[in-house]
């Protein structure tokens, strides 16, 4: 990848204004060029399929899908957690490690569009049921959307790997569901057609995932991509666990006094002394 840059940045001037314009655009916006179609790329440029295709050919590539696969390859080494890994050699680690953390945060909200947790909101509130999904690590993410609406006193399913398959586990489920899925590497081809099925019977399917490029993206209304990159433990939750904190606390205010009524019943259980220890200043 970082040959391909430098091979582009010396030679910019010497290509027609058109094909520099492409170029820049391939330099700056390389992970949207991997995973966004042609069409999409070529509109953003308001270029046609065909320049994109030269402009590739011009690079030393077959055609579009061969720079395609070769940016897609690059990203996911460039992000695999032995080469962060390699690159934390004769670093402050533990400094390094929050640097990391923080961007996680960072690339989590950049994605938190308010667009994008209206239509959240909105989907939640409207579904008979939701679903939440996740295998592995995924199912720690899935969980928490879990006890986050049933804290609410929304009617909410957990479906991960268990006695039954995932199939199985969301049989009953229809169109008038919401189907929220947490899919982070390696990704689990049980749950992508899982999530097939789902879509094709017509409910409503948020998926939350470290990359547009993850299988379940293709049959999702809103996906959201997450920042969970870690050279430990494949991905970090932290970008995850802050996308579900912030949806499911915007979806208690939006909820009105329901939302309201079911904190303050949360709330309440805290003085339930057979649980819990009388302390002052209980907080929910």
């Amino acid at each position: 990848m970082q040959l391909l840059q430098e091979f582009i940045r010396d030679r910019l001037d010497t290509f027609p204004t058109k094909a520099r314009r492409v170029m820049e655009y391939f330099l700056t916006n390389s992970s949207e060029v991997a995973f966004h179609s042609i069409t999409d790329v070529a509109e953003r440029l308001s270029v046609s399929k065909a320049q994109l295709v030269r402009v590739t050919r011009m690079l030393g590539f077959k055609g579009y899908s061969d720079f395609k696969d070769f940016l897609k390859q690059s990203l996911l080494e460039r992000l695999s957690p032995s080469s962060i890994a390699e690159s934390f050699q004769n670093k402050d680690i533990p400094g390094t490690l929050c640097r990391l953390e923080h961007a996680n945060i960072d690339e989590t909200l950049k994605h938190l569009s308010p667009e994008f947790i209206v239509k959240f909101c909105e989907a939640a509130k409207n579904a008979a049921t939701l679903y939440c999904m996740g295998w592995g690590i995924s199912a720690l993410v899935a969980e928490w959307f879990h006890t986050r609406f049933a804290e609410l006193g929304m009617k909410a399913i957990l479906v991960r790997r268990g006695s039954l398959s995932l199939m199985e586990q969301t049989r009953a489920l229809d169109a008038r569901d919401m189907l929220i899925v947490c899919e982070l590497p390696s990704y689990v081809i049980e749950v992508t057609e899982a999530v097939e099925r789902i879509y094709k019977k017509g409910a409503y399917v948020v998926a939350l995932t470290d990359s547009p490029a993850a299988p379940i993206c293709r049959c999702a209304h809103l996906p959201l991509c997450v920042g969970d990159t870690s050279p430990t433990f494949g991905s970090s939750l932290l970008g995850p666990m802050f996308a579900v904190h912030v949806l499911t606390s915007v979806l208690a205010f939006n909820l009105g006094e329901e939302g309201r009524a079911a904190l303050a019943a949360q709330k309440e259980g805290l003085h339930d002394q057979r649980v819990y220890y009388p302390a002052y200043g209980l907080r929910y």
